[in-house]
């Protein structure tokens, strides 16, 4: 795996893991580490062995937004990614970089501002029992709106908007989490997160990589239009398996009651055309 300064990317097995490692600065995401996350997530998404993806974190954070202390004292300021953000030309989450492998997302300790980039752009989210969650853009004059909208497609507006609101004033916990739809597990003790996230992944990676990645395309396709354009292009996405290797090996496995052998995944997740 690659080298990296403020990641540490490697593979357990079929599980490829991404974890933010900026711990002494509860993982901020500075303009480096920002650049490192774009080549991360392609590298694990380009690797056949990768089945599937956990992102979580060093330390007693998963992630806190970006660096203040950088934004604050570079004379550059958030003016540096104003080009980017304008133009809607973001590359840290594994949603910009077009990742249709799954990613699941291990919420270590805090989470905080534009941590919930990872939460909302993940396909499955767990979280350690002592995680902590709360958003304070505008408690430091910064406006809510990109990972915020994001979460709307999981979690109920008003407690979106609270957050939101209440900014470094309250805080949410896992339970609470898990309650609203955010996670979908709460790991306890804190200290069988990697492990839980582990067991979660090697699941999910016993099953073909063509159909996930399909079913993934599928799926988060139909966030983006109406009802019937997303069974339209679901039905494309149904389709596009048929005639697959896969297809056959699944029943044939199952009637002779053992592992499935499947098609190793393309770069970039896709099922072959």
């Amino acid at each position: 795996m690659g080298q990296y300064q403020h990641l540490i990317v490697e593979r357990r097995g079929p599980v490829g893991w991404l974890i933010n490692n900026r711990p002494d600065q509860l993982n901020a995401m500075n303009a480096l580490m920002r650049d490192e996350f774009a080549n991360a997530w392609k590298e694990l998404d380009a690797d056949p062995e990768v089945r599937v993806i956990v992102h979580t974190g060093e330390g007693r954070a998963f992630q806190t937004g970006v660096d203040v202390s950088e934004i604050a004292s570079d004379g550059i300021g958030m003016e540096r990614y104003r080009e980017s953000v304008a133009e809607w030309d973001l590359h840290f989450t594994a949603w910009h970089q077009q990742v249709w492998k799954p990613v699941i997302t291990a919420v270590n300790g805090i989470c905080a501002g534009g941590g919930f980039h990872w939460v909302a752009d993940a396909d499955v989210v767990i979280a350690a029992s002592d995680a902590q969650f709360f958003d304070p853009h505008v408690s430091i004059g910064q406006v809510v709106a990109i990972e915020a909208i994001g979460l709307l497609r999981k979690v109920p507006a008003e407690a979106v908007m609270r957050m939101a609101l209440v900014g470094r004033h309250e805080r949410m916990s896992a339970q609470r989490a898990y309650e609203l739809g955010m996670v979908s597990e709460v790991v306890d003790p804190p200290e069988r997160l990697r492990e839980a996230a582990q067991e979660l992944g090697e699941k999910i990676a016993r099953n073909s990589p063509a159909a996930m990645a399909a079913t993934k395309r599928a799926l988060w396709g139909a966030l983006e239009v109406g009802l019937t354009d997303a069974c339209r292009a679901g039905a494309g996405e149904l389709v596009s398996m048929w005639g697959h290797p896969d297809q056959a090996e699944g029943p044939r496995a199952f009637a002779e009651k053992r592992p499935a052998e499947w098609v190793a995944p393309e770069a970039g997740g896709g099922a072959p055309a």
